[in-house]
């Protein structure tokens, strides 16, 4: 199983809105047969391994990461091609929490007599598919603030120059989690100021779906700015409900209701989850992500802090938060570290909920 689910991250960058599935088949001790799902609307993992097998897959046992499918959809159903390749056993990481697949896939195999566990390694099965499960059950995206900070806890100076705070190697890896997001948010304020692109730059590291570029604008200050509409990828503009869209090349719209004068960004990310995005990362001000995580709505931070001093007038990681008791300070939990070049990534997610 643990193999399996190397092989489904194989498809991190390529998979979505899918989730990403692993599957590997085994008989008599021997992998026989071993696949992964690469793309929408190409064959998922257990295909892959199926026709690996070959006639070695009657009998054996197949681990699977994740539920296998019993409609047809863009593919045939994996559970019926299980059936049909003789398979004796499956063993699943986790059920499939889809509503045309929850349970019925297991039920499928079942009925075929095929013996079925579920359950292996699931904390590790949900960890990867994260985004997914969380668009399914949700009703709406993982959110990942990236955030490039000062020992300080600075992000820019008052001027709104931060470039660079961090070296190569950490500017490199957040292309890395850029291409697994399915969008990448920011707000009219960042745009104005600072015209990015939010684009993925990986080199040489592979093929990837470009993310679509959300721009959080409620009143569309920001459609002067022309990088993010350069083609490179989809973008859209989420806006109030009384403004009426210039029709400019390269732009998306979407009118939302508005919470305390700016778009609702609960129903924002409900928009992206109807749209099948899986994963979101903020790359945005500190006005957006405070406001994100005054509204619980952010599963995790992306910190990349650099051995510097900016200062106390520089801008820092989050505002309006009004933490005046240490009653109201927000814990979290650090998931993950790792050092690039001179700097530290830290993966924290919200210690309460």
């Amino acid at each position: 199983m643990a193999h399996a689910l190397a092989l489904a991250a194989r498809g991190l960058y390529t998979a979505r809105p899918n989730p990403m599935v692993g599957c590997v088949i085994v008989r008599d001790g021997e992998v026989v047969g071993e696949g992964w799902h690469p793309r929408t609307g190409q064959p998922h993992a257990e295909v892959f391994a199926l026709r690996a097998a070959g006639d070695r897959a009657r009998g054996a046992t197949a681990y699977v990461t994740l539920e296998p499918c019993a409609h047809h959809g863009r593919t045939p159903p994996c559970a019926e091609a299980l059936v049909a390749a003789g398979v004796s056993r499956v063993v699943a990481a986790m059920r499939d929490p889809f509503p045309r697949v929850d349970g019925a896939g297991f039920a499928r195999l079942q009925a075929a007599g095929i013996e079925v566990a579920a359950g292996l390694m699931e904390t590790q099965a949900r960890e990867l598919n994260r985004g997914f499960l969380s668009r399914i059950e949700r009703g709406r995206p993982w959110l990942r603030i990236k955030l490039a900070a000062s020992l300080d806890g600075r992000t820019a100076l008052s001027s709104g120059e931060s470039k660079w705070i961090t070296g190569e190697a950490a500017r490199a890896d957040v292309q890395r989690w850029r291409a697994r997001s399915a969008a990448i948010l920011t707000g009219a304020d960042t745009v104005l100021a600072d015209d990015p692109a939010l684009t993925v730059r990986l080199g040489g590291d592979g093929e990837f779906v470009p993310p679509l570029r959300v721009v959080v604008d409620t009143r569309l200050r920001s459609l002067g700015q022309s990088k993010v509409r350069d083609g490179a990828a989809p973008t859209l503009y989420l806006h109030g409900p009384d403004v009426v869209p210039a029709q400019v090349e390269g732009a998306e719209y979407a009118r939302l209701p508005l919470r305390d004068g700016h778009v609702d960004l609960e129903a924002a990310l409900r928009l992206l989850g109807g749209r099948g995005v899986n994963e979101v990362q903020v790359e945005a001000g500190p006005a957006l992500c405070g406001a994100l995580l005054r509204a619980g709505l952010v599963d995790e931070v992306l910190l990349y802090q650099a051995p510097l001093l900016l200062g106390d007038t520089a801008r820092p990681l989050f505002a309006g938060l009004g933490i005046e008791a240490m009653a109201q300070r927000l814990p979290f939990t650090l998931v993950d570290e790792a050092r690039l070049g001179d700097d530290r990534r830290l993966l924290l997610r919200p210690a309460t909920p």
